[in-house]
C-alpha cells in the first residue's frame, strides 16, 4: 500500500485547521500535523535559527509518519507560501514511497475579512492578522499545487472535494 501524503496550504484564516480536523476523523488510518504546532513558542519570533527549528520539527513528525506501516493517509497543513518552502519541507522526506497531494485553500478577499475578523473579535487572532493574510493572498495562485475554492462552502463540502481529489 502506497500511502497519501496530503499537503494543504493557504493564506492565514483560509480554513485549514477546520478542514484538516474533519478530514483527518473522516480518513481511517490517517495522521495529521498541523505545522502551527511545531512553531508554539512565546513569543512567536521569527528569525533564521526558529525557521531552521520549524522545518526540523515538521519533518521529524512526518516522516515518523511516513514511515509508520499502520497509517495510510498523512495529512499536513501549514500557511507555506511558496513552492521553495514546499520543496524544503518535501525534500528532507526519508522516504519518497508516497503519493503526493498539494492543495491550495483559497477564498475571496471580502470572505478572508470576515473569517479573520470573526478570529479576532474571538480573541484567536492578533489586530493585525487581517493585513498579513491579505498581503499573502496572492504568493498562493503562483504556487504548483491544486487550488479548491472554500468561499461560502460548509466544511463538509470542501473536505468532500478534497476526498474526490485524493480518491
Amino acid at each position: 500500500m502506497i500511502k497519501k501524503f496530503i499537503i494543504i496550504n493557504g493564506t492565514m484564516g483560509v480554513g485549514k485547521t477546520s478542514i484538516c480536523e474533519n478530514l483527518h476523523k473522516t480518513l481511517p488510518n490517517s495522521a495529521w500535523l498541523d505545522g502551527d504546532w511545531c512553531w508554539m513558542i512565546n513569543p512567536f519570533t521569527v528569525n533564521e535559527e526558529n525557521k531552521e527549528m520549524v522545518i526540523k520539527n515538521i519533518t521529524y513528525i512526518l516522516n515518523n509518519f511516513l514511515m509508520n506501516s499502520s497509517l495510510e493517509y498523512v495529512i499536513f497543513n501549514w500557511v507555506i507560501d511558496s513552492d521553495y518552502i514546499m520543496n524544503l519541507i518535501l525534500d528532507n522526506m526519508q522516504t519518497k514511497s508516497f503519493n503526493i497531494y498539494k492543495i491550495t485553500l483559497t477564498c475571496s478577499k471580502d470572505e478572508l475579512i470576515k473569517r479573520v475578523g470573526l478570529d479576532i473579535l474571538e480573541g484567536k487572532r492578533e489586530k493585525n492578522s487581517i493585513n498579513r493574510s491579505l498581503e499573502r493572498l496572492d504568493l498562493y495562485s503562483k504556487m504548483d499545487t491544486l487550488k479548491v475554492d472554500t468561499t461560502f462552502k460548509e466544511i463538509t463540502t470542501i473536505v468532500n472535494e478534497i476526498k474526490n481529489i485524493i480518491q
